[in-house]
């Protein structure tokens, strides 16, 4: 599969197919604390390398299958709202199944109408909103160039107004970054004029671009989401994640490609297909040198370096 892949667990939208419909850190940030590593494809403008008729092609071949499937999700490895053809994407998913349709972005391109446009044909959007101020947006998101933080606010206030379906917003608290009181009251002045569903409060459970980004205390998350009135992710548990593919090693790589994977992930998963052999997958997997291994908060995590 080049274009679709999972299920994959997703603690706030349950079992998620997920559809990359742009190459790998192509995006317009280039965040602090990033999963993926850093952006090497730094973009602003509409890309289209991918032909919607390719992508519905194995998103059928996926269905098919009768997969337990809670939602498709147009996410990707970047940056989702910079493909040229999302709202034809989407109409196309909507004509073969009923299963509801989110799309997951950085939120800095509402701006543009037809990201507007096609976003509104989503059942859920989910933005994220680390910044409070411009300055802050700088420090964290590493946008372009282009991009102006009170133009981004502005759109993204218009949308969660109009838009008919569910929007949840995500907020990624990053420790000295935007998790101070100062930095939580304007969180909480920003948030009231924006019509949202659920607010998201996050903080890196897996290694981020920037080795230096901390996550915050539990506690502190805590406090912050009683502040703002949101949902700490902290408490939500992960599903199981899934792959089709018969071999072990394979499938592994396939899902690491799209996600991060930390070593007791690994180990739950071949554990679910009856595999015993965990050690010499472990070192088959160190020896990958496309692999990255990074020891994140006292356990390793694997991912493709970036490039890869």
């Amino acid at each position: 599969m080049n274009y679709v892949y999972g299920p994959i667990p997703s603690r706030r939208l349950g079992k998620s197919l997920g559809i990359s419909p742009i190459s790998k850190k192509t995006c317009n940030l280039s965040c602090v604390y990033c999963m993926l590593g850093l952006t090497d494809k730094m973009t602003n403008d509409y890309v289209s390398e991918f032909s919607v008729k390719a992508i519905i092609n194995e998103l059928k071949t996926v269905l098919d299958k009768f997969i337990a499937i809670d939602v498709i999700t147009i996410v990707g490895e970047g940056e989702p709202t910079l493909y040229e053809h999302l709202g034809d994407l989407i109409d196309q998913i909507k004509e073969i199944t009923e299963i509801p349709v989110a799309i997951i972005t950085n939120g800095t391109r509402f701006t543009e109408e037809l990201v507007y446009r096609a976003c509104l044909k989503a059942d859920i959007v989910l933005p994220s909103i680390d910044a409070y101020d411009k300055l802050s947006f700088k420090k964290i998101n590493r946008p372009h160039k282009i991009l102006v933080y009170e133009e981004i606010v502005k759109a993204l206030i218009k949308f969660s107004h109009e838009f008919s379906g569910e929007l949840w917003l995500e907020t990624m608290i990053c420790k000295d970054y935007n998790d101070s009181d100062e930095a939580i009251k304007s969180f909480k002045e920003l948030l009231k004029d924006i019509k949202y569903d659920k607010l998201y409060i996050n903080s890196p459970v897996r290694p981020p671009a920037i080795e230096s980004v901390e996550s915050t205390s539990h506690e502190r998350l805590e406090w912050i989401s009683k502040k703002l009135g949101g949902i700490n992710i902290d408490i939500l548990a992960d599903p199981d994640f899934y792959s089709d593919i018969t071999d072990n090693y394979q499938a592994i790589l396939s899902i690491i490609r799209r996600h991060p994977m930390n070593q007791f992930e690994i180990s739950a998963f071949l554990k679910t297909r009856e595999f015993s052999d965990i050690d010499r997958m472990f070192e088959d997997l160190r020896n990958n040198e496309h692999l990255q291994v990074v020891n994140y908060k006292g356990y390793d995590t694997f991912r493709f370096k970036v490039g890869e």
